[in-house]
């Protein structure tokens, strides 16, 4: 079997347009895996392979591709940037080891750099981090290293600094071996020479090295007791090892610059990814769940070919060949012939074909182990985040959670032929996208498909057109909105029928009220004396949780709602749980309107960059669109306006912005939170959703 310690996987993500693709097709390119680059920009890169990446030259779903770099096995999955298509971020951050977090070196730390940094650190990944195009106009790489400090809190250890800036960016020092790498103007990454430090670097490359060595040296006490105590200067091997173990457990960043596009200082990326980042043996191992309740059992997925089959399914794509299910082998091996389990589905399924990813090509595999990230061809029943193991041995591997779609838009095909096409089509591509959901409208019959943004479903049904040759009438994009309530009611409800034989009869006394922010429905029973049996609690429950699927103002999903039982009644023949759970039901209807029923609107983080001269359009803007403008930031091009702004106000807020900048703004939004609407847009909304029910 192979050997785990030569194993590396890990993830590039960054804010859009930061350079993750271009440092990919750089890797690809000096480990040997492909001849002739190829550009974002002219849409022919390896790993944006979709059509829809290659014109609007952005990364939409993440690719894997495997390569070696001194004699290590490395597999690379470029993630996307775009804050619709977070989800991809997520999941793969779920299944690897390490990442390198790409930082622009003129844009610095970016909202999505925030947030797939926030990601990382839930994921506990270690990283190293590149700050890229240093040889653009504005790139500053000492102003992003303080802006990893500010704005991420995190500790960056600068391992190499940059030798001229902008177009005079020629090479980087290498802070560990005080030595300088110069490349040449023919653009090949391999046209490199290692000289001595220049002169007017000599003092800043030999303070940087000071704050290496103690930074470093802090993970190993008694290295650093020699160091500072008796000027004892540790050996490379000893700093290398200390600053791996700091990497590891997330006490420092080793740091790095360059220009992925001119190929300058990837070399150094990659020994880095070698040197540092851990293998899959060193990274505290997944914890297994209770199936049930997805409660920690205590186990773990030990990493090792020995152990029994774990592994995770953690993205499904479908391609020319049929489903793809994408797997992290977390300890056992797996093989051709297999027959494996599906603890979700409690199904078996039998591994056909098994692949090793190049971004859209494949090379066939017969069998792969623990810390492999493999693909098999047309597995039946399995979905993202489900766990397969070995069948002796059942398990359940700690479940991915996926952010809820904010953003609906009613479609229909254009033709009648189109509506089996269509229902197969999206059928699939939900089974792709875990935040791309479908719903049908039961009064209507409309089917509603939600997502994370606009692009997102733009791209969506640009999908559906092209690859699955569907047609579709697109309607106006409707919001998610969400009802609650804003007191507390205590009331009573009897339910009684009696119709010969036996009846139903089920009495509830009850408190509701307002729940914690992000709450959901929580119940608690404080009966006593047995007035209403144990046995019929969950019923009550399963009563009020059911309504809160659809409020009584509009119609939508209701949030934040505390429901305690304390007392009520039975009738020793005619109560039943079904008694109880219509009681519960019928609770639901007559208190919430009393309860100071309210509406909510989802509310996005916004970051908008302006030049200066727009600066107060974009606010003044912004404020018509009911936004709260909350931080103003200075930079070298422009400003950086934050906010937050409602959703339904920000519906093709990028023309509009575009107009007001002349074509040089830009900005990126993400769900922040649910908050009150306003009374008018409420008034609005229930007015709207009335006249809809009408219609039907």
């Amino acid at each position: 079997m192979a050997d785990l310690s030569l194993y590396r996987n890990i993830g590039i993500f960054a804010h859009v347009d930061a350079g993750k693709t271009t440092t990919t097709e750089r890797i690809l390119k000096l480990t040997g895996k492909i001849h002739k680059t190829g550009e974002v920009h002219d849409g022919e890169s390896t790993t944006d392979f979709m059509e829809q990446e290659a014109e609007r030259g952005i990364t939409i779903q993440s690719a894997a591709v495997t390569c070696e770099w001194k004699n290590h096995r490395l597999n690379v999955i470029d993630t996307p940037g775009h804050v619709d298509f977070t989800v991809e971020v997520y999941r793969s951050l779920k299944v690897l080891d390490g990442g390198i977090g790409v930082f622009c070196g003129s844009g610095g730390v970016e909202p999505q750099s925030e947030t797939n940094w926030r990601y990382a650190n839930e994921s506990e990944v270690a990283r190293i981090i590149f700050v890229n195009k240093l040889d653009r106009l504005g790139a500053n790489f000492y102003r992003v290293v303080e802006q990893v400090k500010k704005v991420l809190a995190a500790t960056p250890l600068v391992m190499t600094l940059p030798i001229g800036e902008e177009d005079q960016f020629v090479g980087v020092v290498d802070v560990l071996t005080q030595k300088a790498y110069v490349w040449d103007d023919t653009g090949l990454p391999e046209n490199y020479e290692i000289t001595d430090i220049p002169a007017d670097m000599v003092d800043k490359a030999a303070e940087y090295r000071e704050i290496l060595m103690e930074t470093a040296l802090e993970q190993d006490e008694d290295l650093m007791m020699a160091y500072l105590e008796e000027g004892e200067e540790p050996t490379e091997e000893e700093i290398k090892r200390c600053i791996r173990k700091g990497t590891r457990d997330l006490a420092f960043f080793p740091t790095y610059c360059g220009s992925a596009f001119k190929n300058k200082g990837m070399q150094l990326v990659l020994d880095a990814v070698v040197d540092y980042l851990p293998n899959p043996t060193e990274v505290d191992p997944q914890e297994l769940t209770d199936k049930e309740t997805g409660e920690p059992t205590g186990e773990v997925a030990t990493v090792s070919a020995d152990e029994p089959l774990r592994a995770l399914a953690f993205k499904i794509m479908d391609d020319r060949f049929g489903a793809l299910t994408f797997i992290r082998i977390y300890s056992g091996k797996m093989n051709k012939g297999d027959t494996i389990l599906n603890s979700a589905t409690g199904k078996t399924e039998r591994i056909g074909r098994m692949v090793e990813m190049q971004a859209d090509d494949r090379n066939e595999i017969t069998s792969a182990q623990a810390g492999d990230i493999i693909a098999v061809v047309g597995m039946k029943n399995v979905q993202t985040g489900h766990t397969l193991c070995d069948p002796k041995n059942e398990c359940t591997l700690e479940a991915m959670i996926f952010p809820e779609p904010v953003i609906s838009i009613a479609v229909q095909p254009k033709d009648k032929s189109g509506m089996e096409k269509m229902g197969i089509a999206i059928g699939k591509m939900v089974a792709e996208d875990p935040s791309f959901q479908v719903e049908t409208d039961e009064e209507s019959g409309e089917t509603i498909l939600k997502g994370m943004g606009e692009l997102h479903l733009d791209i969506k049904v640009d999908i559906l057109k092209r690859t699955y040759g569907v047609d579709l009438i697109v309607g106006q994009p409707q919001v998610a909105y969400r009802e609650t309530i804003t007191k507390e009611v205590e009331d009573s409800y009897t339910h009684k029928k009696q119709s010969g034989g036996s009846g139903q009869f089920g009495k509830i006394d009850y408190r509701i009220k307002p729940g914690e922010q992000g709450s959901g429905f929580t119940f608690s029973s404080t009966v006593v004396g047995g007035n209403v049996p144990k046995e019929f609690w969950p019923a009550v429950e399963k009563g009020f949780k059911s309504m809160m699927e659809e409020g009584v103002l509009a119609g939508y999903p209701v949030l934040d709602v505390e429901v305690e039982l304390f007392d009520g009644g039975y009738h020793a023949v005619d109560s039943s749980a079904v008694a109880f759970e219509i009681a519960a039901k019928g609770a639901f209807r007559q208190s919430i309107p009393k309860a100071g029923a309210q509406l909510l609107e989802p509310v996005m983080k916004v970051d908008v960059f302006s030049p200066e001269d727009n600066v107060g359009d974009v606010i003044g803007d912004l404020n018509r669109r009911r936004g709260m403008i909350k931080d103003q930031e200075a930079g070298l091009t422009g400003v950086r306006i934050k906010g937050e702004v409602p959703l339904s106000e920000m519906f093709g807020y990028i023309g509009h912005l575009r107009t007001i900048t002349s074509g040089r703004g830009q900005f990126s939004m993400e769900f922040s939170h649910y908050s009150p609407c306003p009374a008018n847009v409420a008034e609005a909304v229930i007015e709207a959703a009335k006249a809809k029910k009408e219609e039907k």
